[in-house]
């Protein structure tokens, strides 16, 4: 686990839900969103028909939507999205003119083969860009930014943790620890058991901070990192967990890869040549006149027939939709309050996954304004860097943007993409945009930016008020409850997808797209022998 959170240490926050307050620079552009579909415009009063409707057009909505028609071919479908845009919090921006290009949501995903699938899916494979899988990742440490180590060979010989921190995980991984404690961990609680003070306040606190924006004294070790949590679970000891798992895909090896898929080399992450904006505007223009903008969902019943029926307003009025299923791939405050007239339970449940804010700052210094020490080469070479919350830093981490892809700044220029708030400081929302650069700088003088170097060029600020949800410890009953209560009120073919489903990594939105697809499409099934 040291060396895997290790990996992701500098994992940019996902920030996969939308709802944001944008406070852009004087002068910045937009990504416009490309479509070459023509959207035919509903009649008002319209009554439409769908196999399935869509709610929500963030990459999970858009990636459902084209998992249904490329696995299942299920292509009768709706995609509803109350903004302008299609996308999500997915926000790529740039300024063409001065060689600047950003992103003020999510900033890259781990290359997973169901993420390659959708882009190769989207006509986009040639566009993927991979970052360098020996880039460094620094944390934070005692004034001093210290690499993490890629790879276990690294372990023994890296700076961040001292001697007996090391020998207590590597015990404790080994299942030398103390033993669960019968009930539900935080992430704090389960890592300080299984390995020690120093992995967790060195390593897995800023990468909590880093991806979930949380706090680990409070996030659910099960919910929010399943896969490790299940390593103990099964094996006894995290490293008989990964033994096990080795043995058990040895005895089930995995199907025969996509040959379509390009072949990342190492551990790494991606994004595409002009932003991640090129996902959600591709599979629009593919999905065409099934991905509806600027309608607002007022209200879903149960249709008298089968099914349901979705009353919209729209720019041509109001306009409603007979569906056979339905996923709300909305944020779960949103799609607490529209289902509330079905079911209290369900809503009641869902309205208490907590959303913390989040900044995204973005910035741009000299080359020379770098500090001597942080050059490899003469140049800011790596991921980025995560600052524990111990370290008297108020900005969660920084990505090295233009150091991670191409064509993200001018030659003799750096761009940095800083976050900062989340649960543990909330407070940014009532500070202005000048005040949230101020902390920014501020912090990066003092480890990574010569103090006496000039002022930044500003590109782009924008609030998040309710960025991540929070996979809080009690998370996953919560989901359960709202999902129960659906099926307990008669509601089936009413799905509930989306990051606090699926997970907050864009990767997971994507993988949670296809899995919510396999269940629509069985659904449907089972719908036309009823």
């Amino acid at each position: 686990m040291v060396a895997a959170a290790a990996t992701m240490a500098t994992a940019a926050p996902p920030l996969c839900a939308p709802r944001a307050l944008a406070r852009p620079r004087r002068g910045s552009v937009r990504c416009a969103v490309v479509s070459d579909a023509t959207e035919a415009p509903a009649a008002p009063g319209a009554r439409l028909s769908a196999d399935c409707v869509v709610v929500g057009g963030g990459i999970s909505g858009l990636c459902t939507a084209q998992a249904l028609a490329t696995r299942h071919g299920v292509s009768d479908v709706l995609v509803t999205e109350a903004r302008a845009r299609p996308g999500g919090n997915i926000t790529t921006v740039e300024r063409p003119d001065e060689g600047y290009l950003w992103e003020e949501g999510p900033n890259s995903f781990q290359p997973s083969d169901p993420v390659l699938t959708m882009a190769v899916d989207s006509g986009l494979k040639d566009d993927l860009v991979f970052g360098d899988p020996n880039a460094p990742r620094f944390v934070l440490w005692e004034g001093k930014l210290r690499p993490v180590p890629s790879k276990p060979a690294d372990l023994p010989f890296f700076d961040l943790m001292s001697i007996p921190g090391k020998l207590r995980a590597g015990l404790g991984a080994l299942g030398i620890r103390p033993p669960p404690p019968g009930r539900e961990e935080s992430v704090e609680e389960f890592v300080r058991r299984n390995l020690g003070a120093e992995v967790f306040e060195r390593l897995i606190e800023p990468f909590c901070s880093g991806v979930y924006a949380g706090d680990p004294s409070k996030l659910s070790m099960k919910a929010a990192f399943g896969k490790v949590w299940r390593l103990e679970e099964a094996g006894g000891s995290i490293i008989g967990g990964t033994i096990k798992t080795i043995q058990e895909r040895g005895k089930n090896p995995k199907p025969e890869r996509d040959p379509r898929l390009p072949k990342p080399k190492g551990q790494t992450v991606a994004s595409f040549r002009k932003g991640l904006a090129m996902l959600p505007n591709a599979i629009t223009s593919r999905l065409g006149s099934k991905v509806k903008l600027s309608w607002k969902l007022t209200s879903i019943t149960k249709s008298d027939s089968k099914g349901y029926v979705l009353v919209y307003e729209t720019p041509e009025g109001i306009v409603s939709v007979q569906a056979k299923s339905v996923i709300m791939t909305i944020p779960s405050y949103v799609a607490s309050d529209i289902l509330r007239p079905l079911s209290g339970d369900a809503a009641d449940a869902l309205s208490r996954f907590y959303y913390p804010p989040v900044a995204a700052v973005t910035v741009s210094y000299p080359m020379n304004a770098i500090r001597k020490e942080c050059l490899i080469d003469g140049d800011l070479q790596g991921f980025g860097q995560l600052h524990p919350r111990s370290q008297g830093v108020e900005t969660l981490g920084t990505i090295y943007s233009s150091s991670l892809f191409p064509n993200r700044a001018p030659a003799g220029r750096v761009l940095l993409l800083n976050y900062i708030g989340g649960a543990t400081n909330t407070g940014i929302v009532s500070k202005s945009e000048s005040e949230l650069v101020e902390a920014v700088d501020r912090d990066l003088r003092k480890m990574l930016i010569n103090p006496r170097a000039v002022d930044p060029l500003v590109l782009g600020v924008r609030v998040w008020p309710q960025a991540i949800p929070q996979f809080l410890v009690g998370h996953l009953d919560l989901l359960d409850a709202a999902k129960s209560a659906l099926n307990l009120g008669g509601y089936d073919g009413l799905f509930l997808g989306g990051n606090y489903v699926a997970g907050v990594a864009l990767g997971r939105c994507v993988e949670g797209a296809y899995e919510s697809a396999s269940q629509i499409s069985e659904f449907l099934t089972q719908y036309a022998y009823k």
